[in-house]
């Protein structure tokens, strides 16, 4: 409330005032999380900075490639040790059956970065898209800055490109108060979807999860199907409360999701779920896999599929858990675009032609079998879930699992297929619903999230 004041208060003539003042309360902000990591963040944005710089001055084939290649080996450096090493080391020596001394790498068990995998992501892709001359670099260090490290969407995205974020630090913003009721409006719902139906979700979610030995067939995919919906309302809820605050600062940022869920296979709804993630992965990595054979053959775009959503289940996490998860849904996406019967026609192409609900049952079944890998521990307790679902182990007793918290859950359904055509439901209502019922509802909305908001409960993707 403090920034927002002195953003505006400043004035709308004073643009670099106003980077300043953003710049500060974005460290400040990331900084009281673990202020060491600071140094981290501005060393990620000098490299790319730096980097797009001599890009921009360079048409030397070879040093322009070595800029790159520097840009992508620190970035990637610095994921790989803060996030991956531990992982990359614990699987070697399970492959070849050492036995484990925590000397070995004691000295690298540190705490991932916040937000690490978003921001480095985001300053990578400026300096690829400066080498392939799709942007032109910047050459004001502070607007950079800001534009890697702006707090609304640091920790957790959306990941956004250069083109799109960049020249709206160039520009002056004026104030609106439409933008801010609607800002506002967004960050409501966001947190209703955050701590009304996530973190009620959860407790149910973690309580099976925790103990799956303890619950049956009929329990355990009860509970997978409310962490589908915990772990959508969480992002997604993270997502609208960051793009909200960022209208209150005279900010665009990019969709993240899309009604993941009402897509008709499993390759559209990773076109509508975390959105920036799969464009950025489809742009640097599928994309040059694909295109680095001449004509394009069908091997390569199966082996691109099968690469990328390898590497993205990798980038959720350093378990296994996370691979698998990503390889599960690139091999069900590559079956759904194999040619069948003769080449007649794809899996894909059936899944659009046949009745809606179908379509929408088969998307959740595999996303939800998927979201078990994602939410297990490890592999072992994914396939011990997965034993017990399919050999249809019996539940002794319905446990409590199932109360007021679907009530939340219904509620956003409903708002949701509802206002499906606006960008959340609470955006319109200023012009689709008379003043009295409007603030009631959004009085109600705050009252809930007071009186019944459960313990704190931190946002899934932080850990990412």
């Amino acid at each position: 409330m403090i920034v927002y004041f002195a953003y505006w208060g400043i004035g709308t003539k004073r643009r670099k005032a106003q980077n300043l003042l953003l710049l500060v309360a974005s460290y400040v902000f990331y900084g009281s999380w673990d202020w060491r990591f600071l140094f981290l963040l501005m060393a990620s944005s000098l490299v790319d900075y730096v980097a797009g710089r001599i890009l921009e001055r360079s048409e030397k084939v070879s040093l322009r490639k070595l800029i790159l290649w520097t840009s992508i080996f620190w970035n990637l450096g610095v994921l790989v040790i803060f996030k991956y090493f531990n992982f990359f080391i614990s699987s070697f020596y399970e492959l070849f059956s050492i036995e484990n001394t925590q000397q070995t790498y004691t000295f690298w068990n540190v705490i991932i970065p916040l937000g690490l995998s978003f921001y480095t992501f985001q300053t990578m892709s400026y300096t690829i898209d400066v080498y392939r001359k799709k942007i032109r670099p910047t050459y004001n260090l502070l607007e950079f800055l800001c534009y890697v490290s702006f707090f609304p969407q640091l920790v957790a995205g959306p990941i956004e490109r250069a083109n799109k974020l960049l020249p709206q630090f160039e520009k002056e913003r004026s104030f609106n108060l439409q933008r801010t009721k609607e800002g506002l409006r967004q960050i409501l719902w966001g947190l209703f979807k955050k701590i009304l139906v996530a973190d009620k979700l959860g407790l149910a979610v973690t309580m099976v999860f925790s103990n799956p030995e303890g619950y049956g067939a009929l329990m355990l995919i009860f509970a997978a199907v409310l962490f589908c919906f915990q772990v959508y309302c969480d992002f997604s809820g993270y997502t609208d409360i960051a793009i909200g605050t960022a209208k209150l600062f005279g900010f665009s940022l990019s969709k993240n999701f899309d009604l993941p869920y009402l897509s008709k296979s499993i390759s559209e709804l990773w076109q509508r779920w975390h959105i920036t993630l799969t464009n950025w992965f489809t742009d640097y990595v599928y994309a040059p896999i694909v295109k680095s054979v001449t004509p394009v053959t069908a091997s390569m775009r199966v082996i691109g599929v099968l690469l990328t959503l390898f590497l993205i289940g990798l980038w959720h996490g350093a378990n296994w858990t996370f691979v698998v998860f990503g390889i599960f849904n690139g091999i069900v996406i590559v079956v759904e675009r194999a040619p069948l019967f003769k080449q007649k026609g794809t899996l894909l192409k059936g899944l659009q032609r046949i009745p809606r609900v179908l379509s929408l049952a088969y998307v959740f079944v595999m996303f939800t079998i998927s979201g078990i890998l994602f939410r297990a521990e490890n592999i072992s307790e994914a396939w011990l879930i997965l034993k017990r679902i399919f050999t249809i182990t019996p539940d002794v007793a319905i446990s409590s699992l199932i109360g007021i918290k679907l009530l939340y859950l219904l509620a956003l359904l409903i708002a949701e297929m509802a206002t499906r055509k606006w960008e959340f439901p609470l955006q319109k209502l200023e012009i689709r619903i008379p003043k009295p019922i409007r603030w009631a509802i959004y009085y109600l909305l705050i009252i809930l999230l007071i009186r019944y908001a459960e313990p704190k409960e931190a946002f899934i993707y932080f850990q990412f």
